[in-house]
């Protein structure tokens, strides 16, 4: 409803049913606390699903099913 009123929502989030909805990500980190704070990956769900040094991208990628299946 809000977005519908033309206005702008910031969410931080971290779960990932969530996440996948967002029109606009700025993922932040790699990690958390002294090993985060960089803008690791910005973009749609599927832009970051796409970036490899995203922690987010890659959970993100498996829900989204764009993940690719490691041969072991």
């Amino acid at each position: 409803e809000l977005v519908e009123q033309g206005n702008t929502v910031i969410v931080i989030e971290h779960n990932l049913d969530v996440i996948k909805t967002a029109d606009w990500i700025t993922d932040i980190g790699p990690e958390g606390g002294d090993g985060g704070g960089e803008i690791v990956a910005v973009g749609t769900p599927e832009d970051v699903a796409k970036e490899p040094e995203s922690h987010t991208g890659h959970y993100l990628a498996e829900m989204l099913g764009l993940a690719k299946v490691a041969a072991e």
